[in-house]
């Protein structure tokens, strides 16, 4: 099977200067859920984040359409499953909050999980956790010691919260040949589509700041906005709860 090059695939990526991102499509998300008096505080937040990341993954889709490329990534696939995955806190408890609205039998094998995987690379966590992600790039030493996702079952490199996945977890595709991922740590040929995140998190923020003026004890605005840490030190306080 031929595989694109790169300059294939740049020249395919500069199509989307032609894109419309129709960025008021996040609005409209964010206001359907405040507007939705059915639901509480802590379900808008959690459906707000889940649906604001739900069009981040259909304008990728979108904007493959757009440059007549798919991405070559595959379920099984799981290189890019070991990279250091930052989040804020609030995200954080969004992925918690939703792996606790889960039916009871996945809830416990997530949990039993997360058991097994503190226990297991508790070494390789205390290192890759101190390494400071704001002082520079940690990509290269982070996955040196390969230290999969707290989330991701190695039996079958699957995503045990896939449809809560975070932003970085979406926007990472390769459109080359798989094999790039596999014999790399840090592949240069990858692309990644990060600067969705300022819509989806500046949507957020203020579905963010409506909730916390009518109920602070659903979360401490504005410090889980603008607290970041790796996933697996959030993860960690939760089940330490």
């Amino acid at each position: 099977m031929t595989h694109r090059t790169v300059d294939e695939v740049k020249a395919r990526l500069d199509r989307l200067q032609s894109f419309d991102f129709k960025e008021e499509r996040f609005t409209e998300i964010a206001e359907n859920q405040l507007n939705n008096n059915e639901l509480s505080d802590r379900q808008v937040l959690l459906y707000s984040y889940h649906n604001l990341l739900g069009e981040v993954s259909h304008k990728m889709d979108l904007m493959d359409e757009h440059m007549d490329m798919k991405p070559t990534c595959f379920m099984g696939c799981a290189f890019c499953c070991y990279f250091p995955i930052i989040t804020t806190r609030l995200e954080a408890k969004m992925i918690t909050y939703a792996i606790e609205n889960m039916e009871p039998e996945r809830q416990d094998y997530i949990k039993r999980h997360l058991e097994n995987y503190f226990e297991k690379y508790h070494e390789k966590i205390e290192h890759n956790t101190s390494l400071d992600f704001e002082a520079g790039d940690i990509k290269h030493e982070y996955m040196q010691k390969q230290l999969p996702c707290p989330l991701l079952d190695e039996k079958t490199n699957t995503c045990l919260a896939y449809e809560w996945r975070p932003l970085p977890c979406r926007t990472y595709v390769n459109y080359m040949d798989p094999k790039i991922c596999e014999e790399n740590l840090v592949p240069e040929e990858t692309v990644s589509f990060e600067f969705l995140y300022e819509d989806y998190m500046g949507t957020f923020n203020e579905v963010a700041q409506v909730i916390a003026q009518d109920n602070d004890q659903v979360l401490d605005y504005p410090t889980d906005l603008f607290q970041y840490d790796y996933l697996p030190v959030f993860l960690r306080e939760w089940m330490n709860k």
